[in-house]
């Protein structure tokens, strides 16, 4: 088992979480475990179900610094990551940065904006630094960013560019509530009881990095690793699929499998942590033929048959690595 400290904390964030949002207990655990891996999230919904409640409350008990960008669609690159602006007191050009020079960055509605200004976050999405003027500057560690996104169905959306879904370790959905969870939510926002705001932190963010160190040192069977391998293969080989899964993805996957396995206190991934995570992981990234699309195929509907049509390995031995 890991450190009782460190589960402890764990198990307190996620159950501090899910006392704001009600009912969404999966949910909230997925979105640890991106975390946990390392990753960013994507949380796709109708508006009004909680996404933002959602990544306000995580940011409450990360610790650390929280800052939410609103994207419009005037918003230019600079909004985002800073510039170069003009101090008069001191006659010359000073540095003043962006909100993403944040621990926790909320980035709301993110597909309102210009695919140009969406751009702006692919170097802090992978390489946890912005560049501008020739200058490059690293971002806080740990770095998470979570963003929203309404339907592209809505008036005044954009598609992300394929390089920025890639860039999501997962793409969530929160969903409607059950009617016993909505009930309860209109009982405690009449008596002001669900604010993220209540909420206190639990670790600082050194805390959250050693988390995240023993998470990706959970051992992963080489079998499994091959099955990963193999479906990943499969999406790229699919004929209803024009793009499949990127190597990335397949680290991705492999990522979200072990911060899986952490936070049920296992040190060794199994066949269904796996199983657990390939739709969240892999299937946004994933583009269909025109003719799958008019044929009423989905990505979801793809990848289901692509686990389908090939069984998890159960390894012989975890290497003498449970402990």
């Amino acid at each position: 088992m890991w450190p009782e400290a460190a589960q402890q904390s764990l198990q307190l964030m996620m159950a501090r979480v899910n006392s704001v949002l009600l009912g969404k207990s999966d949910v909230v655990s997925r979105v640890f475990s991106a975390l946990l891996a390392g990753g960013h999230v994507l949380l796709e919904d109708v508006p009004g179900v909680g996404k933002t409640l959602l990544v306000r409350a995580i940011a409450r008990v990360m610790g650390g610094e929280f800052r939410r960008i609103q994207f419009t669609s005037d918003m230019q690159p600079a909004d985002v990551i800073g510039g170069m602006v003009w101090d008069g007191k001191r006659g010359e050009l000073i540095w003043r940065e962006g909100p993403l020079m944040a621990n926790v960055v909320l980035a709301d509605e993110i597909n309102r904006t210009p695919p140009r200004t969406q751009s702006a976050l692919l170097e802090a999405m992978e390489e946890k630094s912005v560049t501008a003027d020739g200058v490059t500057r690293k971002l806080p560690q740990p770095f998470m960013l979570l963003a929203t996104q309404n339907p592209l169905r809505d008036a005044g959306t954009y598609p992300l560019p394929e390089a920025q879904l890639d860039r999501f370790i997962m793409r969530l959905s929160v969903g409607y509530p059950s009617p016993a969870d909505e009930i309860s939510m209109l009982e405690a926002k009449t008596a002001q009881r669900l604010v993220p705001e209540s909420l206190r932190p639990v670790i600082i963010p050194e805390e959250w990095l050693r988390m995240q160190r023993d998470a990706q040192s959970v051992h992963v069977h080489p079998a499994l690793m091959a099955y990963a391998v193999h479906i990943v293969g499969q999406t790229r080989s699919a004929k209803e699929l024009l793009l499949g899964a990127s190597p990335r993805a397949t680290l991705d996957w492999i990522r979200a499998a072990q911060a899986t396995a952490y936070i049920a206190g296992r040190r060794f991934v199994v066949p269904d942590d796996l199983k657990e995570t390939a739709e969240s992981v892999l299937a946004h990234r994933f583009i269909l033929h025109d003719e799958a699309v008019i044929g009423g195929k989905s990505t979801q509907a793809v990848l289901g048959a692509i686990l389908a049509a090939s069984p998890v390995p159960i390894p012989a031995s975890d290497g003498g690595r449970r402990r």
